[in-house]
């Protein structure tokens, strides 16, 4: 039975990779603009608590972040302020994008119905499906309960009070014994409405970067954030209250407001709460006067909710790791511009945005830039999760450079540890990112260099599961998130797109008819000068 629920995520996973060539279902799909839904999750006639500002508490330089060894351990307990800085600057509002570009809807976002809101991580499309949750215990700064992370309000919404964090542990199988957690989940219809059968490739990979994003921050606090991956998703989905078809549960991150200790009994409240599965039955505003799902995202969820098998020794991660090429010759890159990494981490959050259409050839990018993003990227396969050990990161990095001095184009592969790169081949590389590019928002002809994030996927599914697919496309996320944030402390336009056609990526990078697959695309240039722009901060 496992197997057939790995052939099913294997299944779809191919249809991904394929969607360039033989559209997904429903083909000719729509999306309804004026049916869309929120990007703001409300809960209503719930009480509200009112968060500290979030910004403008000194985070550490993003050199130190990214470019140094991460801190050795947990760090100190967090506080309210911290909490706060943390979803401010990762998920909560923090202005208004006027910019105009490439993109289709410059002109309707002007109108306030339409309007883009900025945050620190980056979503696919811009749809921001991920909501957060906290369980809260005794040692936090509110009474224990379960609270919503309310972007449009920066607030916590109160779902239900009593201590239920003995529960999150208990589903997370021992993984987490903090006395409070923060639940990543996805509302689908957030994402699908667009995307459609797509849908589930996109929120994985939202999950990443919202992950990645919390590490950078962590990080710049001197802490660390372990992630849980392995979990049971419907005991969860049921604390929450939630639809497993509609919201379910991605992640699981352990928040340490004091030290841990023995399980507290949960109140009667909360165990009331826990028995009936969680704040059921609360209201919430749903903009959306139709929603449906898509039986593609259905059929690959329940699959990887339906394969319990037991959590893997992260050791098993290890085996997962890329493999290095054949020696075809190397480029020796210059060490990373520490220097221009010096701006406040926050700050470099809050002015991080997408470059559509803004790519301008005349100037190329540097290779000593290129070589900064890409050890600042690398620096994202380190992280602390129950299934996969630090030293093991299951992404790949290839570089296919069009316009960066000193480097031939071509496509190149990157190791890390030799802080060079692999010659996979040399030969003008503009025309094959073009034609391989089917949207219209930018002009691959002008771009100084893409980074093609890949994987060992079919490995992957083998060693881990039907869950593997979730736990490899989150490290792909969190790599694209920490390109982004080099990217805008480093001046360079940077945009991340699934828009390419991956087979023809993979065969311009090598990796035709083998397990490695790109999975997702990083665009790096300089921008041109006399773009139009307006400061909305609104923080």
């Amino acid at each position: 039975m496992s197997e057939d629920r790995t052939r099913v995520v294997s299944d779809y996973v191919e249809s991904v990779f394929r969607r360039g060539r033989e559209p997904m279902e429903p083909v000719g799909f729509t999306p309804d603009w004026e049916d869309q839904p929120s990007r703001h999750k409300t809960y209503l006639g719930v009480r509200r608590f009112p968060l500290p500002p979030g910004v403008g508490r000194p985070l550490a330089p993003t050199a130190d972040v990214v470019l140094k060894e991460p801190p050795p351990g947990p760090g100190p307990l967090w506080t309210a302020g911290s909490l706060a800085s943390l979803l401010r600057l990762s998920c909560g509002v923090l202005d208004r994008r006027l910019r105009v570009n490439w993109n289709q809807d410059s002109h309707v976002r002007v109108l306030y119905p339409e309007a883009l809101w900025g945050r620190g991580s980056a979503s696919g499309g811009g749809m921001y499906p991920l909501e957060v949750y906290w369980v809260a215990g005794p040692s936090g700064p509110l009474t224990p309960g379960v609270y919503h992370y309310a972007t449009a309000h920066h607030a916590f919404e109160r779902l239900v009070a009593g201590d239920l964090t003995a529960e999150v542990r208990d589903a997370c199988a021992g993984a987490g014994s903090a006395d409070g957690f923060l639940l990543v989940t996805v509302r689908f219809w957030k994402n699908a409405f667009k995307y459609n059968s797509f849908c589930y490739h996109v929120v994985t990979q939202d999950a990443g970067a919202l992950l990645g994003c919390w590490e950078l921050i962590a990080r710049a606090t001197g802490r660390r954030l372990p992630r849980v991956l392995w979990f049971d998703d419907e005991r969860l989905n049921r604390l929450l209250g939630l639809v497993t078809d509609e919201e379910s549960v991605l992640a699981v991150v352990p928040l340490p407001f004091g030290p841990p200790g023995a399980d507290p009994e949960p109140s009667a409240a909360a165990a009331g709460s826990a028995g009936r599965g969680g704040p059921a039955g609360r209201p919430i505003f749903e903009r959306s006067a139709r929603t449906r799902t898509f039986e593609q995202v259905r059929q690959v969820h329940r699959a990887v909710l339906d394969d319990r098998r037991p959590r893997p020794d992260p050791a098993v991660a290890r085996r997962l790791v890329p493999l290095p090429r054949e020696n075809g010759g190397e480029v020796e890159l210059p060490r990373p511009l520490a220097g221009r990494l010096d701006t406040d981490l926050g700050e470099v959050l809050r002015g991080r945005r997408t470059s559509f259409g803004s790519f301008v050839g005349s100037r190329p990018l540097g290779l000593d830039e290129l070589a900064t993003v890409l050890a600042g990227t690398a620096s994202a396969q380190r992280y602390t999760a129950d299934a996969v050990p630090e030293d093991a990161g299951l992404t790949g990095l290839y570089v296919l450079a069009n316009r960066v001095a000193g480097l031939p184009a071509g496509s190149y592969r990157y190791d890390a540890g030799g802080r060079r790169l692999q010659v996979v081949r040399q030969e003008p590389i503009a025309g094959t990112l073009q034609r391989s590019y089917y949207l219209s928002n930018y002009n691959l002809e002008q771009v100084g260099a893409v980074l093609a994030i890949s994987g060992r996927w079919r490995s992957t599914l083998e060693a881990f599961g039907s869950r593997g697919y979730r736990v490899l496309n989150a490290e792909v996320g969190a790599l694209s998130q920490t390109a982004y944030t080099v990217a805008a402390a480093l001046g360079v336009g940077c945009g991340v797109v699934l828009g390419f056609d991956n087979i023809a990526i993979d065969e311009a990078v090598g990796l035709d008819g083998g397990d490695e697959r790109t999975f997702l695309f990083v665009l790096l240039g300089h921008e041109r000068t006399d773009r139009a722009d307006y400061d909305y901060r609104l923080a």
